[in-house]
């Protein structure tokens, strides 16, 4: 008896429930034996009979049921349509094969990249300098109008800069300027004043101690416009500042030395420590004994030690503690302004923007320059201050014969005069000074 439903029989109950598993089963032309023994055969297949191709099926019972093997029916697909012949596979284009629409896939151009890479580098450094530059540019506080000076001195070969130091203590807290030593004094005065020269011969750094002895020439008021006549008055160089201000000043000194001034750069109390605490300090040599001043907060022992901001700028502002006064201080002075100089200068600062940007900032935000003075002209000046710290040029106080009857610091006028005439002359500079 067939338990099984009508239609079906047992040569069905390897394949498909639905009916042999597409066209397994009853309906099959060919005996079970002959269906097995061609799953079982292995081989290129028979010619093609009445040009109907031979559908094989596959005896993998792990087949993947796309034609590779039987499915999950029982049966398996016209391989025909996986071998590459219609899809591809196996074939041109497919696993193993080559890449018969696109072709092999090319090497990359590294020329091309590397050209491509220097182009954008190339682009972000310009822009990025572009940028920093016009920013910087827009930093700089051009106040002081050189224009406004009188009966100037004809300009000679190089470059003079006069570089100021002034006490103000504008934006200083009470704190601050308890901490810095500076004192809560109105207004300002200058408390060092150098000339420095760069030229074809190096530069020369020549200090003006506040205390020497000039006269106050012949005047055009910064602010009135009022024509001062000279009177002969012989006061203290720093007097000038205190009197008029910048203009004045660079009025005296051309004045009384006969050398012209192109450009004026100033600094204050707390811009000149902002500056040394940006580049994370200053190394400096303190000589044998050490250096103790109360009055402006100097205490260092003797030997090579980093200056913060604070201890920079009671370093600089020391003289009674020194045997030579200012004299001596003027010497501190440049000592210093050179070493910040070529410390600023440094790879280490140059070339790290998290140090750099702070660093100009913080001395751009201070520094108070003439209406004439570019980027370049001030890194022309720090160049300078650098060859002088690396032995390129020379540094000295102007030449002083001795005290003036007031018990200011006379002048010795025929080294000065040589002196100045070598300067405008871009010659190397011969004259010693104190």
């Amino acid at each position: 008896m067939n338990d099984w439903p009508e239609g079906w029989s047992g040569n069905n109950r390897g394949g498909d429930q639905r009916g042999g598993g597409y066209g397994h089963g009853n309906a099959s032309a060919q005996p079970d034996g002959a269906r097995v023994m061609r799953q079982v055969r292995r081989g290129p297949s028979a010619p093609p009979q009445g040009g109907v191709p031979q559908q094989p099926s596959y005896g993998d019972q792990y087949g993947d049921g796309y034609g590779n093997g039987p499915d999950q029916y029982g049966g398996g697909y016209n391989s025909d349509y996986n071998t590459g012949q219609v899809y591809g596979s196996g074939g041109p284009g497919g696993p193993g094969g080559h890449d018969g629409g696109r072709g092999e896939r090319p090497a990359p151009n590294w020329r091309r990249r590397i050209k491509v890479t220097a182009i954008t580098v190339t682009v972000v450094l310009l822009a990025t300098t572009i940028g920093t530059y016009f920013w910087a540019d827009s930093k700089l506080n051009r106040e002081v109008d050189l224009s406004k000076v009188i009966e100037r001195p004809e300009a000679g070969e190089g470059t003079n800069y006069l570089i100021v130091g002034s006490d103000s203590r504008e934006g200083l807290s009470d704190e601050q300027k308890k901490e810095l030593h500076t004192g809560s004094a109105d207004g300002k005065r200058t408390d060092s004043m150098m000339i420095l020269h760069t030229g074809s011969n190096g530069p020369t750094l020549i200090s003006l101690p506040r205390d020497s002895n000039v006269e106050i020439p012949t005047f055009v008021g910064s602010e009135s416009g009022k024509t001062f006549k000279g009177t002969g008055r012989q006061v203290k160089l720093n007097a000038a500042y205190a009197e008029d201000g910048p203009e004045l000043l660079v009025r005296t000194v051309e004045a009384n030395t006969g050398l012209h001034i192109d450009h004026y750069v100033e600094i204050g109390f707390a811009g000149f420590a902002n500056i040394v605490d940006a580049v994370g300090g200053v190394e400096i040599d303190i000589p044998k004994g050490g250096l103790k001043d109360t009055k402006s907060g100097a205490d260092f022992d003797a030997g090579k030690q980093t200056l913060n901001g604070e201890q920079a700028l009671a370093f600089v502002r020391t003289r009674y503690a020194l045997a030579g006064s200012d004299l001596d201080r003027t010497k501190n002075q440049q000592k210093f302004l050179a070493a910040l100089a070529s410390q600023t200068a440094t790879p280490s600062t140059v070339l790290n923007p998290f140090k750099l940007y702070p660093t100009m900032s913080a001395g751009l935000d201070t520094l108070i320059v003439d209406k004439d003075m570019g980027l370049f002209d001030l890194a022309d000046m720090f160049w300078a201050m650098k060859g002088v710290t690396g032995g390129d040029g020379k540094s000295m106080n102007i030449p002083i014969s001795g005290n003036s009857a007031n018990g200011n610091l006379q002048w010795d006028t025929e080294k000065v005069k040589q002196l100045v005439e070598q300067l405008k002359n871009d010659e190397t500079v011969t004259v010693s000074g104190n």
